[in-house]
C-alpha cells in the first residue's frame, strides 16, 4: 500500500522552524496535497497534557528519565493516533519536532546516552520521517530570538545544555544524511524556503 510522505523540522528553539513549516504547508496544500501539520510534545488530546507537564516551570525538579519518558509516551500516542493513521491514507504530515529531538535534547543535552533511541524507537514503532529539515543556528542565535518572550521549563536550562543540544543536532547532521538535510538558518525566509522546497522535491515520487 502507498504511505504518505513523513517531514520533520528540527532546530533549536528561535530557528524560524514555524515559519518555515507553515510556507511549506501552504505551498503543498496550494498544490492540492492533504497535508497534516503537528507539532511536539503534542498534536492529540493526551499528548496535549504531556506537554503541559514536561514544560511547566513549576515541575523545575522533574528528573533527566521522567522528562526523556514523557517525551516518549507522547510521541507513542502522536504516532499510533495521528501519524501512522495519515501517512496510510496518503498524506503528507509535516511536524515540528520528533524523534531526533530526543536525541539531541535529552541523549546530549541531558547526558542520558544511548537509552533514549532504545526507548523512542520502541516509542516510534518503525514510523521514521522520510525528511528531516535542520535548520542550523548556534545556540546564541536562538537564545536572542526568544529573549523577550516568556521561557518554559526547557528553554530555562542553562546555556551548556543547549550547547550539547546543538552539538546532538550537528551529530545527527553527520550520522544521517541521506534523511536529514542541514540548512542555514541565518538564510532569508525566502532564500530557505527555497532550499527546503528543492529537498522536498527529492521526494516528489511520494507526492
Amino acid at each position: 500500500m502507498k504511505r504518505g510522505l513523513f517531514i520533520t523540522f528540527e532546530g533549536m528553539d528561535g530557528t524560524g522552524k514555524s515559519t518555515q513549516i507553515n510556507l511549506l504547508k501552504d505551498r503543498l496544500a496550494g498544490e492540492g496535497h492533504d497535508v497534516v501539520l503537528l507539532r511536539e510534545p503534542g498534536g492529540t488530546s493526551i499528548s496535549e497534557k504531556i506537554r503541559e507537564i514536561i514544560l511547566d516551570n513549576n515541575n523545575s525538579e522533574m528528573c533527566s528519565t521522567a522528562e526523556m519518558m514523557l517525551y516518549a509516551a507522547a510521541r507513542a500516542q502522536l504516532v499510533e493516533e495521528v501519524i501512522k493513521p495519515a501517512l496510510n491514507s496518503n498524506k503528507i504530515v509535516i511536524c515540528d519536532r520528533f524523534l531526533d529531538s530526543s536525541i539531541a535534547y535529552q541523549a546530549f543535552g541531558r547526558e542520558l546516552g544511548d537509552a533514549v533511541e532504545v526507548v523512542n524507537r520502541f516509542a516510534i514503532n518503525g514510523t521514521m520521517p522520510d525528511l528531516t529539515i535542520f535548520l542550523r543556528a548556534g545556540v546564541s542565535l536562538g537564545a536572542g530570538r526568544i529573549k523577550n518572550r516568556e521561557k518554559d521549563r526547557i528553554e530555562m536550562a542553562p546555556s551548556d545544555f543547549h550547547r550539547r543540544v546543538y552539538e546532538g543536532y550537528a551529530f545527527l547532521e553527520r550520522e544521517y544524511p541521506e534523511r536529514i538535510v542541514g540548512i542555514d538558518a541565518e538564510d532569508s525566509i525566502e532564500n530557505i524556503s527555497k532550499k527546503i522546497w528543492d529537498a522536498v522535491a527529492g521526494h516528489r515520487e511520494k507526492l
